[in-house]
């Protein structure tokens, strides 16, 4: 029970939420769904539209446009946090 335990409440709280999307993990296999989907949303292209991302400009905070989800929630799947396979951008 303890490892199973332990997997199954990883990402239940806020907390522990956010200690993951600010994980280096997390922001490495972000950026690697983001260059597959080639900084596009998904979503919108599968409607026939086009979003992307925007561009880092020197001296400015980059606004983000895109976002990465996970097609099956952490909350009920943590196996998959970090499955590039479960991520959309």
């Amino acid at each position: 029970m303890g490892v199973f335990y332990l997997v199954m409440t990883m990402y239940k709280t806020d907390e522990q939420k956010k200690k993951f999307y600010n994980s280096k993990a997390w922001k490495l296999l972000r950026e690697q769904a983001l260059e597959r989907d080639n900084y596009e949303c998904v979503m919108c292209k599968e409607e026939g539209k086009f979003t992307i991302d925007s561009v880092k400009r020197e001296g400015k905070r980059k606004k983000i446009v895109l976002n990465v989800d996970h097609v099956l929630p952490i909350e009920h799947y943590p196996e998959l946090a970090l499955d590039l396979d479960n991520l959309q951008t």
